[in-house]
């Protein structure tokens, strides 16, 4: 079975799948691409299977309907636990995730649990972002690192790449999340259980073709489900100190800051 698995959840990307995909392919690593498609009205798996048919390497996963980010991720995620893959990647349909990335990310794995593409850490950048979007992730993420007590720069981005021990330990099950906040939910999970986490600088660009799914509902969400974790947080920290007198684990030992060798 080839080392990694890179899921790319669809959901009307037919302008952008063919691209992607080809792209991971020319990569210098031993990958198998799995397209997790939501129904998509225009014609997306279809074209999905057309690509599985011409390579081998191509894998399908039809969902009966669109049922959020977090579902796809998560049903692709357990497809590849189910075959043995050692990596698990998650990579975004519409080319704003840069395959060309991958093998550094995939190298960062020898010595951590979960490795994250980072717009806003030194050397990281987006391009073609309008200046409301960068203040709404850039707000987002700092909200996100005070009320959890992480280190982390970019809490909710979509680029990653796990071992698939860190999917398993993290309980993919009872994940309810779904957007931005499924990627916040992941990360949580993993620095809450002593992961290695790894966060190294990559270049965002805006996608060309096709429409966001970035909604208000996926950033009141996020904002809820973050305050509450951060909540429970303290409250348990509060708790134990009471009780025994110590202190929790801190979820910054785990963290890295991984930048590329000039």
């Amino acid at each position: 079975m080839p080392h990694c698995l890179v899921v790319i959840p669809t959901y009307n990307e037919r302008e952008n799948i063919t691209p992607i995909v080809e792209r991971v392919l020319a990569l210098p690593v031993d990958a198998h691409v799995l397209v997790v498609d939501d129904n998509s009205p225009d014609g997306t798996g279809d074209l999905a299977d057309a690509l599985a048919a011409r390579h081998p390497e191509v894998h399908v996963l039809h969902r009966s309907e669109k049922n959020g980010l977090g579902g796809a991720y998560r049903a692709g995620f357990a497809w590849g636990l189910e075959r043995d893959y050692f990596a698990i990647v998650e990579l975004d349909a519409d080319g704003s995730h840069h395959p060309e990335d991958l093998p550094r990310m995939l190298g960062l794995l020898e010595e951590h649990d979960l490795v994250l593409g980072s717009r806003w850490v030194p050397g990281g950048r987006v391009e073609n972002w309008p200046l409301r979007r960068e203040l709404l992730s850039r707000g987002g993420n700092t909200y996100t690192r005070i009320a959890l007590g992480i280190d982390v720069r970019d809490a909710t981005g979509g680029y990653r790449v796990f071992r698939a021990s860190a999917l398993r330990t993290i309980e993919l099950e009872t994940v309810a999340s779904q957007g931005y906040c499924f990627q916040v939910d992941l990360l949580w999970r993993a620095l809450e259980r002593g992961l290695r986490v790894a966060e190294t600088p990559i270049t965002f660009t805006e996608r060309v073709v096709g429409e966001s799914k970035m909604s208000t509902d996926i950033v009141v969400e996020s904002l809820a489900r973050v305050t509450g974790w951060g909540l429970s947080r303290r409250m348990r920290a509060m708790g134990e100190r009471m009780l025994h007198g110590r202190r929790l684990p801190s979820v910054r030992e785990g963290y890295h800051l991984a930048l590329p060798q000039r």
